[in-house]
Formats: structure tokens, C-alpha cells, sequence
């Protein structure tokens, strides 16, 4: 389950984190944990303004959802993960971290409950969720702990930025800055430095290709493009709004989202609304079912129902057939893996621009 099922009704906590040394990558054994506390101490700010300071690299960490499992396993960092909720899908992340992320324990399918969080043992909680008051991080969805609680336990309570900052941001999400922000913060938290730097660099070689590739295709001559959140159900469309990080990945890509005048990260829309709109393209957005087979069977049921329903069979998008099968996670989960799906839009809309950019 994506974590937008909650942030979509929350109000965002921000965060910023600055490394206070070289951020040393980190090593095995006590060599390296030693060099690795050389690029200490990392203080980590909230949107208020409060910090953490961390002295060391964190031993014991606990995830919210995927988002930072992922952004950690990508550093090199999932041996020190100890658990997390609302876990990736099978077969969502790519090969080894697929394999990686299935030894992870779940402590909660969705909102890690508040009791297995605070007994967990972790000393640090890796969230990605806003909160409706404060600094819960888990909104109305759950009895989330509080400062007091998180620190009588010993667990540091840091968010990720690119997720629960969201409806704190002044203006649409324009580009991948908070995601990649994210990954070097985390890079500087647990001494994983240089490798958050070659993540960066690869997703800014991926987007700045593309940007490069489209720059000269003005805003008004952009394609228009629909987000169709299939497994948000078919009764009423679930639009993408300007400041979930798939608004930035679209945007990015040389589209214009449809609903980007819909401010916030999720909406519940009318079918005429997408109809006013009329998509030049249309992404068929599903969860990811683990399995080759599987996906492809939901895209086909979800252009189908494109296809068979009255209000949209006469749309452009779907009459000229201009689908786009890429899975929801890729698109709305912040990670490295939203440069890949920039990459896959715009090679589907500017095929002879992008490629000659590769």
C-alpha cells in the first residue's frame, strides 16, 4: 500500500539534515564503523527547526514504509535496518534489493503499531509520513508516539522530506531535488556518503539528459497527461496533485500533469473533470503484482476499462490508444527509481529527442 493513502490528508513535517564533516563512507567491523564516525557528528533539522545530533552512525533502524527501506538498501545500509511498515510488494524493487527487502521484518503491514515501534529496539525511526498535529508522523491513522515517548524509548525520530514535507512546500514540486536531498541527508546519517553521492549523480546524468532533450519544447506545446490511479478504484478517479513527487517525475518528463492545478499530493475527482481535461496521454497507473504475468493483466483490465466506459471511451488519449504501462511505485514512492520512470515518459512522448540524448 502506498503511503499516500495517508499523507494525502495529513499537513507535512519537513526535514533538513547537514552532515557536519566528509560523511566517510561506511566499512565492516570496528575499522570501519570508526571511520565512518569520523564524519560526525550529522545534525538533522525538522521544519520547526528542532535537531537531532547524531554522534555516531545509527545501529538500529526502523522504517515507515518503503520510501526509506529502499533509499537505505540503495546506500548499502539494509543490514542495519530492523524492520519496517508498510512493506514493498513483491517484486517491486529491482533484483537484489527485491531479495534484500523480503528479509526485512514486517512490523506492520500498514502503520507500524505504537507498541511494537517503541519495542523494537531501533535508535533511529526512519518516517515518511506528516502528521495532523506536531510530529507524530502517522497522522489520525494510528496511536502514534510522542517526543517524549520516542525518547524514553532511545529511538531519533527523523523524517524523509521529499514525502512528509509535501503540503508544507510553498508551490508545485518542480524537480527531484527533495528526493535526492533525502538520499544525501540519509547518505550522511549513516556514513554512507560516497555511495548517496553516485546515486545522485546518476539520477541528476538520467533528468538533466531529458530536461537538455526537451528544453526546447515550450510549456503551452507539452503534452497534457493523466495520472489513472487504477487501484485507487474506478467509481471515482484519484487525481495527482502538484506537490506529490509524481507531479515532479511528469513535469520533469516535458508533460503537463492535468491536475496540476489540484493543490496538495492526492484528490478524489469527478470523471468529468478528467473529461474536461481530455489527456493527450494517459499513464495506467497499477501496484506492482510481483509477477510479469500479473501486471500485465492489470494494465489490460485497466485500458479496458478506459476503453469500455462511457465517460472516458471518447477521450483522446484512449482513442488513439497513448497508454503508458508503468507501475504506480515507480512513479509516487520517492527514490532513485523516479529518475528511471522520467526517463521511460519522456522516451514514450519525445521518442527522437530522448533518444538521441541517452
Amino acid at each position: 500500500m502506498r503511503p499516500r493513502m495517508m499523507c494525502g490528508v495529513m499537513a507535512a513535517v519537513a526535514v533538513l539534515a547537514t552532515g557536519c564533516g566528509g560523511g566517510t563512507e561506511a566499512g565492516g567491523g570496528a575499522d570501519g564503523a570508526g571511520a565512518a564516525a569520523r564524519g560526525f557528528p550529522v545534525k538533522v533539522a525538522d521544519c520547526g527547526g528542532k535537531e537531532t545530533t547524531f554522534s555516531a552512525p545509527p545501529e538500529k533502524i526502523v522504517t515507515s514504509n518503503a520510501s526509506g527501506l529502499e533509499m537505505l538498501l540503495r546506500l548499502g545500509a539494509g543490514d542495519r535496518v530492523a524492520g519496517t511498515g508498510f512493506p514493498p510488494g513483491k517484486g517491486t524493487l529491482p533484483g537484489g534489493l527485491d531479495r534484500q527487502a523480503r528479509k526485512v521484518p514486517v512490523l506492520g503491514k500498514a502503520v507500524i503499531p505504537k507498541e511494537k515501534l517503541l519495542g523494537s529496539g531501533a535508535d533511529l525511526y526512519l518516517d515518511a509520513f506528516a502528521s495532523m498535529g506536531g510530529m507524530g508522523g502517522m497522522g489520525g491513522m494510528g496511536d502514534a508516539p510522542t517526543d517524549k515517548e520516542f525518547e524514553a524509548a532511545g529511538i531519533k525520530h527523523v523524517f524523509l522530506s521529499s514525502t512528509a514535507c509535501a503540503q508544507q512546500q510553498k508551490g508545485p514540486r518542480k524537480d527531484l531535488s527533495e528526493v535526492t536531498g533525502d538520499i544525501e541527508r540519509l547518505g550522511a546519517l549513516t556514513g554512507t556518503g560516497k555511495r548517496a553521492a553516485e546515486l545522485v549523480a546518476g539520477m541528476d546524468k538520467k533528468v538533466s539528459a531529458v530536461r537538455t532533450a526537451v528544453d526546447g519544447v515550450p510549456e503551452r506545446k507539452r503534452p497534457t497527461y493523466f495520472f489513472f490511479d487504477y487501484d485507487a478504484g474506478t467509481k471515482q478517479p484519484m487525481a495527482l496533485c502538484n506537490k506529490q513527487v509524481g507531479h515532479a517525475v511528469i513535469s520533469q518528463a516535458g508533460a503537463r500533469n492535468v491536475f496540476a492545478g489540484c493543490d496538495g499530493d492526492f484528490k478524489p475527482v469527478s470523471w468529468e473533470d478528467v473529461v474536461d481535461r481530455n489527456p493527450d496521454w494517459i499513464q495506467l497507473a497499477v501496484r506492482n503484482r510481483g509477477d510479469k504475468a500479473a501486471n500485465e493483466k492489470a494494465f489490460d483490465a485497466a485500458e479496458r476499462f478506459l476503453r469500455g466506459f462511457p465517460a472516458t471511451r471518447g477521450l483522446k488519449a484512449v482513442k488513439e490508444r497513448k497508454f503508458l504501462r508503468i507501475g504506480s511505485e515507480a512513479t509516487t514512492i520517492a527514490g532513485v527509481g523516479n529518475a528511471d520512470t522520467v526517463q521511460r515518459i519522456a522516451r514514450t512522448l519525445y521518442p527522437g529527442k530522448v533518444e538521441a540524448n541517452r
